[in-house]
Parts: structure tokens; C-alpha cells; sequence
């Protein structure tokens, strides 16, 4: 055995023997009841990051446990195509060789970007290996291979025909710089200082005005309405009028009318109504049947709508221009600042505009409703528990979503069009139209949102719509262990249409773990410097010593706090277990079968018994730690027992009894009692630091099984 822990010199050689011994492919047992994990797929666009190695570290400790419990565990990898994230990550390699996607066309980028992300998934896939990840390997998949595809369009195919997916105008978040509409939860928001604006809107055939306050005033060249709370006093006299208000900077009058949704408080209490660019304003639109006139376009730049003084403008340039002609006819009332929330693009950080465009939607709310009724009845538990709540409260008021995105890279959309004006629905791309007979048809340029496909991953990874054995016997899974930043993006996603499409919840356990923070618990960054490379921590100091400082004194939910100086102290433990087994297999004779020896053969002393009790004391409080999901605690425990008790104490006492002990049997039950602790701390250490485990095991003079990785979890 070396006289140093030299993990570069063990994991690849380790890991190399357990994918051979074929440990990570289960046997379909219909006698026992499989565990089953389906991997978040990382994105096919990059290398992994620290969020990786807290998903892989958590899931591996999982997956390992039950699988020394004896029970069939499969823990199935993937890697997503990440729709807009890649296309935006390719299309930044092809500027830097003077390219664009436009240069390219689209079955050419789609080709590129296709093969980027087979390069990135190999690395991906070899860094998982590094991490320690025991997942199948044989069963890999990816989002956007043949059949997961087809798949997806079925799902699609059949809510289309029972009316959840339909095609329409509605307002969406559109982002200018990446070209596409976003859902909601693709919108960053944060408070911004800017200038509320009070402008006078005069009343038709009268000296008077009303005032309304706004903080896009260019918008106005769009409104179609004034609105006011219909409760608000000042303006109930001018409601029963029916009066005109004659647009400013335009030719044209717009009705005043009473809405609810106008908040008294706010500014002057009367809004102007822009129903093609605010997602409020398109509600109150819709009420009072309300035109809609579109003075921004898709490139974010002013259109003819908005008058020929304005058309071509960007819209910061079209605000400043409207602010100087409101002065020049004594309009504009006063500017004060004012702070509000402004939604961003969360890819690339610019201010997204609120459009009304022809998109694609599911009809969400019947299928919050099952999925709202699966947790109640819980089918479904949230760990920690305190995330059912948030759960409730977003899925109680969720609105429809925006399915259809406008980029070339994933799953294009279903739905071709025939010049007839017919539109065709189906998996396969038909051959002519169903109504007129002709050929020339055209496939929907838009292309699903990845979510979409991402949220049909726990069924769709075994064959769905086809029950294959794997998914009769493998699904539902058993743990969805993410991050709870995605808990909307995809969790409740995942639930949704995990009941809709098999009639099953897609997993009964969901663990959500917290973001990673440095030691000040500051969010990674790179601009803040910061970010720790989880493979450049591996390659210094071992997986094992990472794993170990990713969940020790981390509970579910709760931020990770990650630092250099944690990780080496857990390197510190490592080289501790390997010095202390280092010292054992040093003593331990060949002459004796450590195996055959019975119990009731050996003379235990008080302190034997002491460490035996304390043993079983542990794997109690372990077995019991892992039951609730609580690892953070299950790693402390064994931690405090291997450093604090078994090397501080016993192996010190057994040194004493084997360097100056007379008795043959005393020292035989010394040796027994230090081989038994050591092969028993192992199998508990396993989950957490399986490379270094796994290697002492190998070099156990007597072991039970074949690895460690297949023993027996202790009891």
C-alpha cells in the first residue's frame, strides 16, 4: 500500500473496474422494488460547473446507498439540447469567425450546432465519470435524439387535439437581441430607477384634460384607451359622460373606461391603455374590446403605426423624442423618479419588450390541476417541506404558456400549412394536404420551447409511448433531485405532464438543493472571481475531498458553501482514512482468515465493546439520517466516528495491545476488532467517498464481495 493518498493515481483505475464490472446497470427484478433517479440533463453547450457537482454528488450518495441495500438502482444520465442557451453559445463561436447562423442556413446550423454539442457531450459525460457518478451509461440519452423526438410530438399531437395546445395572438415577452419570445419564468426582474411621467390627455370638445402617469411614454403613440378604477371618485362624473380624449402627438380619440385592475393609488389614478405592448393593458383590451396597435416590432425599433415622426426609431431614442414634443405643446406635466421593476432577458441581459405576436400555448391550468391534486393526496413530497407551499402558490396562479420559440436550434413545431390556408397537426411530416390534396406544404419555422421536451424526460428517456419493460418496471422514478431555482421551469413542469401524458406522477420524492456560495456566502460569479472549477479541485486534491465539502453541513434546500480551504480539510479526512487503513492492513497477518473467525472465539475488553456499541450506534443514526435525506448529517456522523473514535481512541489502544500485548488472543480480537471497524466504516464511507473506499477494500486481505461498490449496506 502506498505510504501517500495519491487519488490521480486511483480514481480513473477504479472507476474503470466498476463500469467493467457492469455495476451500474440494474437487473429488471420484478420481485423487488427498483430506486430509480433520472439525471437533470446538464446542457450539451459547456463544460460542468460547482451546480453540477452538487447534483452529482447528492444523486451518487442516493444511488450508492440503495444499491448495497440490495435493491435494483438505476440512475439514468442525459444531456439536454438546451434550445436558446446553445443556439445563443454557438452563435457567439461562429462570430468569432466573422459568421453568422444567417450565413450558415438552417439545416446547416442546425448540423454545426448538432456536432458542437456531441464534442461537449463527450467531455460532459467524461467529467461526470471523474465526479464519481455510478450512472448507466448504456442507457444515456439525449433531448433531442430520434426517439425522444418523436415522443415529443406525439405529446404535442395529442394536446393539440384535445384542445391544450392552440395557436393565437397574445402578448408575449419578446427579447430584441435574441429574436425569440420568452416565458415567464425566462424573465429576470429587478427594481431599476427611471421617471414617471404625468402627461395631460385632453377631453374632446372641453379646456380640460386628464392627467395620466407612465413610465414608458413612447408607448402612448400605441394606446387605445384611458382607463380608471371604476370605485375611483374623481372620475366617476366623466365615466357617465361617455367622452372622448383625443390622443396627444396623434389624430386620434380614444374612449375612457373602467377597469378594475387600475390602481387608485398609482400616480393620478387614470392609466393610459397600450393593449400591444403591457400584459395588463392587453387584459383590459381584451374586456373592453379594444383595438391593438403594434409601435414596436420584433427588432425592437418603432414602426410606421406610431406616425412617421417615430417610425425607424429605437424605442430610448422614440422616449426622448415624444418627451420633447409633449413639452413643445404643453403636455407633459412633470417627471419625477421613480423606482419599478423591469423584466430582462436572463440569457443575455436586455430589457424585453412586451409584444403581441402569433405564438403557440398550452391551456396550463387543466394541467395544474391534477398535479395541485397529486401533492395534496401526497403522491409527491417536497423535500424540505417547505417548498409544497411555494408549489401551491405559483401553480394556483399560473397562466398560460408560450410553447413556440423563434430559433432553429431543438424540436421545430408539428404543424405544417398548405396554401389552401389548412393547417396539418402530426408526428410525421405528411405529404400533402388533407383538405386540398396538394404537396406544397411548409413546416412551422418556430421551434419548441425546451422545457416543453425537458418536462416529458422522466417517461420519455424509457421509450414512451411505448411500454417497454424498462418503463412498466422503471417508471414512475423514485427521486427528482434538482435545484429549486428550476422548482417552475421544470419540476412543476415535469408533474404536469407527467400526469397528463401516463396517468402517473413521474416521481415521488422531489429533494431540492440550494444554490452554491463562497465562504462569504456571495453567489458565484465569474466577474466577482470567485467560481471554483469542481475538476480543477479534483485533479489537486481528489472527488472524494470535493463530495465530501459539497454536502457536509448542508441541508436540503439550504445555500452550499463552498471553499478551497473546506475541500482541503476533507482532503485532510481522506489522507486520515488512508493512514489509518494504511497502519491496519500493515498488522493484519496473512496467516489469518479474518473471515472465519467467530465472534464468540474472541476475548473482548471494555473497550472493544465501547467501539462495537459506538459502531452500531452510528449505522443507526446514519440509516436514519439517510431515511429522512438528511446526508449532510449521515456524513458527519461517520465522519466524527472514523476520526474522533475509531483512529483517536481505538486504533491508539489496539497499537498499545499489539506492540506490547503477551496474549495471542487479546491480539487476534485486536486485529479482528480493527478489520471489522475498517471494512464496516467503509461500506458507510462508500456513498460519499467511493474512490478512496473502494481502493482500501481492493486491498482488504479478506473482503466478502467482489467490490465494495456491490456490498452489503451494514445493519
Amino acid at each position: 500500500m502506498e505510504t501517500t493518498y495519491k487519488p490521480r493515481n486511483i480514481e480513473s483505475k477504479i472507476y474503470k473496474m466498476w463500469e467493467k464490472g457492469g455495476y451500474f446497470t440494474p437487473p429488471i427484478n420484478y420481485s423487488k422494488k427498483p430506486f430509480v433517479i433520472i439525471m437533470p440533463p446538464p446542457n450539451a453547450n459547456g463544460i460542468l460547473h460547482i451546480g453540477h457537482a452538487v447534483f452529482v454528488t447528492i444523486e451518487d450518495i442516493m444511488i450508492r446507498y440503495h444499491r448495497m441495500k440490495g435493491e435494483p438502482t438505476l440512475w439514468l444520465p442525459g444531456a439536454d439540447h438546451a434550445g436558446i442557451m446553445t443556439q445563443v453559445v454557438y452563435e457567439k463561436e461562429l462570430a468569432k469567425q466573422g459568421k453568422t447562423r444567417f450565413d450558415l442556413g438552417r439545416k446547416e446550423f442546425y448540423k454545426q450546432t448538432y456536432e458542437f454539442t456531441m464534442k461537449n457531450r463527450e467531455i460532459m459525460e467524461n467529467q461526470l465519470r471523474r465526479l464519481g457518478a455510478s450512472c448507466d451509461w448504456s442507457g444515456k440519452k439525449f433531448t433531442l435524439e430520434s426517439k425522444i423526438s418523436k415522443a415529443v410530438y406525439y405529446t404535442f399531437k395529442k394536446m393539440y387535439n384535445d384542445g391544450l395546445i392552440y395557436r393565437g395572438e397574445r402578448i408575449i415577452n419578446w427579447c430584441p437581441r435574441c429574436k425569440t419570445a420568452l416565458s415567464d419564468l425566462e424573465v429576470k426582474y429587478e427594481n431599476r430607477s427611471t421617471k414617471l411621467t404625468f402627461i395631460n390627455y385632453p377631453i374632446e370638445d372641453s379646456k380640460d384634460f386628464i392627467t395620466v402617469a407612465t413610465t414608458r411614454p413612447e408607448t402612448m403613440l400605441g394606446d387605445t384607451a384611458v382607463a380608471v378604477n371604476p370605485e375611483d371618485k374623481r372620475y366617476k362624473n366623466l365615466l357617465k359622460k361617455n367622452i372622448k380624449i383625443q390622443l396627444p402627438l396623434t389624430n386620434r380619440l380614444i374612449p375612457l373606461v373602467a377597469d378594475e385592475r387600475v390602481e387608485i393609488e398609482f400616480g393620478t389614478g387614470a392609466v393610459k391603455v397600450t393593449p400591444g405592448h403591457d400584459p395588463v393593458d392587453f387584459e383590459i383590451g381584451e374586456q373592453h374590446q379594444l383595438p391593438i396597435i403594434k409601435i414596436i416590432d420584433q427588432g425592437g425599433k418603432v414602426t410606421k403605426e406610431a406616425g412617421s415622426d417615430y417610425a425607424g426609431l429605437d424605442v430610448i431614442s422614440c422616449r426622448k423624442k415624444v418627451i420633447e414634443d409633449l413639452e413643445k405643446k404643453g403636455l407633459l406635466v412633470k417627471q419625477e423618479d421613480y423606482q419599478h421593476s423591469v423584466g430582462s432577458c436572463e440569457r443575455c441581459q436586455t430589457i424585453i419588450e412586451p409584444l403581441v405576436s402569433q405564438q403557440w400555448f398550452i391551456r396550463i391550468k387543466n394541467l395544474a390541476e391534477p398535479a395541485i391534486k397529486a401533492v395534496k393526496q401526497k403522491k409527491i413530497k417536497f423535500i424540505p417541506d417547505y417548498f409544497t407551499k411555494i408549489y401551491y402558490n405559483w401553480m394556483e396562479n399560473i397562466k398560460d404558456w408560450c410553447i413556440s420559440r423563434q430559433i432553429w436550434w431543438g424540436h421545430r413545431i408539428p404543424a405544417w400549412y398548405c396554401e389552401c390556408g389548412e393547417m396539418i397537426v402530426d408526428i410525421n411530416s405528411p405529404k400533402t394536404c388533407s383538405k386540398c390534396k396538394s404537396s406544397n406544404l411548409h413546416q412551422d419555422s418556430d421551434t419548441l420551447d425546451t422545457w416543453f421536451s425537458s418536462g416529458q424526460w422522466p417517461f420519455t428517456v424509457f421509450s414512451w409511448p411505448k411500454k417497454t419493460e424498462d418503463y412498466k418496471y422503471f417508471y414512475p422514478t423514485t427521486v427528482m433531485e434538482t435545484g429549486w431555482d428550476i422548482l417552475f421551469f421544470w419540476v412543476a413542469r415535469m408533474i404536469m405532464l407527467g400526469i397528463y401524458c401516463t396517468g402517473k406522477v413521474p416521481f415521488k420524492y422531489v429533494y431540492l438543493h440550494g444554490l452554491v456560495r463562497d465562504k462569504d456566502r456571495q453567489k458565484m460569479s465569474k466577474s466577482k472571481g470567485n467560481v471554483i472549477d469542481p475538476l480543477g479541485v479534483v485533479d489537486l486534491y481528489g472527488a472524494d475531498a470535493l463530495r465530501m465539502a459539497l454536502v457536509f453541513g448542508t441541508s436540503a434546500g439550504s445555500d452550499i458553501i463552498i471553499s478551497e480551504e473546506k475541500i482541503i480539510a476533507h482532503r485532510r479526512f481522506a489522507n486520515k482514512i488512508w493512514n489509518a487503513a494504511r497502519f491496519i492492513l500493515t498488522n493484519l497477518s496473512g496467516d489469518i482468515d479474518l473471515l472465519k473467525i467467530k465472534r464468540e472465539d474472541l476475548q473482548f475488553t471494555k473497550e472493544d465493546y465501547w467501539i462495537l456499541s459506538e459502531l452500531n450506534l452510528t449505522i443507526e443514526k446514519i440509516e436514519r439520517a439517510f431515511q429522512k435525506f438528511n446526508f449532510h448529517q449521515a456524513a458527519e456522523e461517520i465522519y466524527g466516528f472514523f476520526w474522533h473514535k475509531f483512529c483517536d481512541k481505538t486504533i491508539e489502544d489496539i497499537k498499545k495491545r499489539l506492540r506490547n500485548g503477551q496474549n495471542l488472543q487479546d491480539k487476534l480480537t485486536g486485529k479482528w476488532i480493527l478489520y471489522h471497524v475498517l471494512l464496516v466504516s467503509l461500506k458507510l464511507l462508500h456513498p460519499f467517498m467511493p474512490f478512496l473506499t473502494e481502493e482500501i477494500y481492493q486491498l482488504l486481505p479478506a473482503k466478502p464481495k467482489k467490490a465494495l461498490i456491490i456490498e452489503d449496506w451494514p445493519k
